[in-house]
């Protein structure tokens, strides 16, 4: 809390335009803290655009998804917290936030169950060949007009590349489909619900279905190059509901229109929206969903408080 008897420490919420204030504002201002919203992003030192005075004494940022870095920094020279309302903190420019000795905390697991969730709707959607069928029903046809028929699923391998706790829930609720989970991770020395840990090349070379859960950094942003496509086993199902940067989209374009790759399920793309005229979202091999994996009645509301938490349980009195 402001260390100035009377003065209340202020908290900027940016990008509220997408991020919703909402419960967490109100939080907020029940336990002491002054509330500043600012409708679009921080804009950096060099803009002449102007900015609620108040903005520079805030001590506590809550932002979206627009990249933060020094410049932006600059115009909060108070700053000590700045919390994201995501599960990543790649937008923000950790290094320059640590030189200032601005601690950034991420949502994590605020929506585990649901992102988990979806990855296995959009596995099962795309097996299941959902988006062929549903286009034959539309065009008046009928089960003799099916082109493809699913495969045993019961038969399959799912390959999990990153067994944080997305990729665990995955393999939880997934595992009483598949014959066997394979699954890669920097990081990870004990696997779980009968999940074998393997190198990368080895569950991109034996998994019928390859479920990327990885956070966008350096060492991971395009990992799924036309190079390692093409060491997935052909007519294999690539699932991506993490970071779109994770994935070369040409190269899956190519390797769907040569039959490479079975078919592409994705709830984010490198660039989103995508353009109007996109082939990806109305490919006959792809599924694409406009980044909703988050989205539930329940999350919604972590995701308006579980920022303003973090700023209370580390600010507050």
């Amino acid at each position: 809390m402001s260390s100035v008897p009377g003065v209340r420490p202020i908290v900027v919420f940016t990008e509220a335009d997408d991020v919703d204030p909402g419960a967490g504002a109100v939080l907020l201002e029940s336990r002491g803290f002054e509330v500043v919203v600012l409708p679009g992003r921080i804009p950096d030192a060099s803009s002449a655009e102007s900015l609620p005075e108040r903005v520079a004494a805030a001590t506590a940022a809550i932002v979206g998804l627009s990249p933060i870095g020094a410049a932006e920094l600059a115009r909060l020279p108070a700053l000590r917290v700045l919390c994201t309302t995501s599960t990543g903190v790649d937008m923000i420019d950790l290094a320059a936030a640590d030189e200032r000795g601005i601690e950034v905390v991420g949502l994590g697991g605020v929506a585990t169950a649901e992102v988990a969730v979806h990855a296995l709707t959009l596995i099962l959607a795309a097996l299941r060949e959902l988006p062929a069928g549903r286009a034959v029903v539309v065009s008046g046809g009928w089960t003799s007009d099916l082109a493809a028929v699913p495969p045993d699923i019961g038969s399959l391998t799912l390959g999990l590349v990153g067994f944080g706790r997305i990729g665990r829930e995955l393999a939880r609720i997934a595992r009483p489909l598949f014959a066997r989970i394979v699954a890669a991770d920097p990081v990870a020395t004990e696997a779980e619900h009968g999940v074998e840990l393997i190198p990368l090349d080895d569950v991109l070379a034996s998994s019928d279905v390859v479920s990327l859960h990885l956070p966008a950094t350096a060492e991971s942003r395009g990992l799924l190059s036309a190079d390692r496509l093409a060491t997935m086993r052909p007519g294999a199902l690539l699932v991506n509901v993490s970071r779109g940067e994770l994935v070369d989209e040409a190269a899956v374009l190519d390797a769907l229109d040569s039959g490479r790759l079975g078919a592409f399920a994705a709830d984010v793309l490198d660039g989103e929206p995508p353009a109007v005229d996109s082939p990806l979202r109305d490919h006959p091999r792809a599924i694409v969903t406009p980044h909703m994996a988050f989205l539930s009645t329940a999350s919604l509301v972590r995701y308006e408080l579980d920022p303003a938490r973090a700023v209370i349980e580390r600010l507050g009195a």
